[in-house]
């Protein structure tokens, strides 16, 4: 469901008022501008993501007059249309979103080429995650045929990218005992209850969703990799081979390799270059206090979000943030 801008600031303003954002974060001002970044799901990664990243923004909104306001949505494929529309000013979403998005490719065939959506920057790294079931007799990706598998909510940015591993492998959906469209927390429930045995996760780390699992059901991790797997990565720029390092969640004790995508902010052309500036400056100032807001925003490096997982343009205003800290030539 698409909801219209003035639903999402009426969203945003509900929200403060449960402590989602500042207290204050939307008392009536003529001369503030609201901002909605649309997220994802509540119990995903980009909603926090996206409340720490507005809380830096908010913390100078007396001297700037911007209220950035994190709200929900269906996470990266809605939130492309949230801003075609308007409806948001800013979206997180996976890097092979935004690049299908530019071309009008895969889930935006319908809606053509998206010229106008322009970068902010990159932020942290989102490998697909395969969580099993201890007793499921799975160590390896092949493992999985014949299995109960939830794959992630069609047309969602995570399911784009299972599908396009699957296509790699040769698999459709047959080759599996079920194939599930769960999200991510109806999958932890399902696994933990023996309904399936794997469920894919494309997201930051550590993730509230795979602690529950292995802490609660002893759930493992499973690499995703293969030649296959290197094939996809080096055909597609916006995959990079990523690392899931030992120790994030219980009972994972070594490395986890598998390849991912990056989570990244956008915007559109015509959004104000000032705006923009002062939510990517805000951002560039407060790495440190975004860490401690949330684990995924730990270790964003500055050099990297200028270039790393961007197909769009940088917006003007993100470019004038970044040259102004010395990121860019």
């Amino acid at each position: 469901m698409i909801i219209g801008r003035g639903c999402l600031l009426g969203l945003a303003l509900a929200l403060s008022s449960t402590g989602a954002l500042a207290p204050d974060a939307f008392a009536a001002s003529e001369t503030r501008r609201v901002l909605p970044l649309a997220t994802g799901d509540v119990t995903g990664a980009y909603f926090p993501a996206g409340i720490a990243l507005c809380r830096v923004v908010n913390e100078g909104r007396r001297e700037h007059g911007l209220r950035c306001a994190a709200v929900p949505s269906q996470a990266s494929v809605a939130n492309i249309g949230l801003v075609r529309s308007g409806e948001a000013d800013l979206a997180i979403v996976q890097s092979d979103v935004q690049s299908a998005a530019v071309q009008g490719a895969g889930a935006f065939e319908g809606d053509g080429p998206y010229p106008e959506l322009r970068a902010v920057m990159g932020l942290y790294p989102e490998p697909l995650t395969l969580v099993v079931r201890a007793e499921a007799g799975i160590a390896t990706l092949a493992d999985l045929t014949g299995k109960r598998v939830s794959l992630g909510a069609p047309g969602s940015g995570q399911r784009a990218q299972i599908d396009a591993l699957m296509a790699r492998l040769g698999w459709r959906a047959s080759a599996f005992r079920e194939a599930l469209e769960l999200e991510p927390a109806a999958a932890v429930n399902a696994l933990c209850e023996d309904r399936i045995d794997a469920f894919f996760y494309v997201v930051g780390q550590p993730a509230l969703a795979i602690q529950e699992a292995t802490s609660s059901c002893g759930a493992t991790l499973v690499d995703v990799a293969g030649p296959e797997v290197d094939a996809l990565v080096a055909a597609n720029p916006f995959y990079a081979a990523e690392e899931i390092p030992a120790g994030l969640y219980a009972g994972v004790d070594r490395p986890v390799q598998s390849f991912g995508v990056l989570a990244t902010l956008v915007t559109r052309a015509d959004a104000s270059d000032a705006d923009i500036e002062i939510v990517a400056g805000a951002i560039l100032d407060n790495l440190p206090a975004l860490a401690g807001f949330d684990p995924t925003l730990a270790g964003l490096d500055p050099a990297v979000m200028a270039s790393r997982g961007l197909t769009a343009p940088l917006h003007p205003g993100a470019e004038a943030a970044f040259r102004a800290r010395g990121f860019l030539e």
